[in-house]
């Protein structure tokens, strides 16, 4: 069963109410993000977190960078639990929740980064909880939908980060190429180095640029924590 609550050194995530918890490929996922963010020039003030679930993302990035953050979110219970979550941290002045379908979120702004964990388990066994079917599986957002309606949030010489599993990264950089998206980075997570890629953490933009490709493993073969993993983790995890 899993916890009702995830500490880290600055923050904590409550999740009780929330279908997807707190797990270590969104905790890598939004540290490196949020590094990215922070080595960004000039400093992106406007951040958006679509589906931001218990609200971990934009915590993790509210950390790292002093930018405003809009977090959106579709399902009520998470919706007003991520707002707990924000309203306990130290950051809660500019970070904003907004209970919305984001295919319907009115706003004329901008944003200089946007970071998402979409749903990507259409092809999955489908859960009879209907909230982790809403949050894991594309019964509520279509790829189809979410790419234009990034590019058309996404300023100029914004970025988009998001993360997918790794056999579907190509076929989605394809399809965001066609929505005038392309991928300039992209890290292969491996879970050891004896094991294969099984997620891909992307950053897109509207002008293209020399696409640099890496990959990491979240542990060595013995079994502990790889040196770039506790890089990136070291600032959020209570116990690194």
């Amino acid at each position: 069963m899993a916890n009702n609550y995830f500490q880290f050194k600055e923050f904590t995530i409550a999740q009780e109410r929330c279908s997807m918890k707190v797990c270590t490929d969104s905790c890598l996922f939004g540290a490196w993000a949020a590094e990215r963010v922070a080595r960004t020039s000039p400093t992106p003030q406007g951040i958006l977190d679509i589906g931001t679930g218990t609200g971990l993302l934009s915590l993790m990035m509210a950390q790292k960078n002093p930018g405003k953050i809009e977090a959106v979110e579709i399902d009520p219970e998470s919706a007003g639990q991520a707002r707990e979550n924000f309203d306990n941290s130290p950051w809660k002045d500019r970070i904003h929740l907004f209970l919305s379908d984001i295919k319907h979120y009115n706003t004329t702004s901008r944003y200089d980064w946007i970071i998402s964990n979409p749903p990507f388990f259409e092809n999955d066994l489908r859960s009879p909880d209907e909230g982790i079917n809403r949050a894991r599986h594309n019964t509520g957002l279509e790829v189809d939908e979410l790419l234009p309606i990034v590019s058309g949030l996404l300023a100029q010489s914004g970025s988009f980060s998001l993360l997918l599993p790794e056999s579907r990264a190509l076929r989605f950089e394809n399809r965001a190429a066609e929505f005038g998206l392309f991928a300039s980075r992209e890290l292969k997570v491996r879970q050891s180095p004896k094991h294969p890629p099984f997620r891909s953490f992307l950053i897109l933009q509207k002008e293209k640029q020399i696409r640099e490709s890496s990959e990491m493993a979240i542990t060595g073969i013995k079994g502990r924590y790889t040196p770039e993993f506790l890089e990136l983790l070291r600032p959020y995890y209570l116990k690194l």
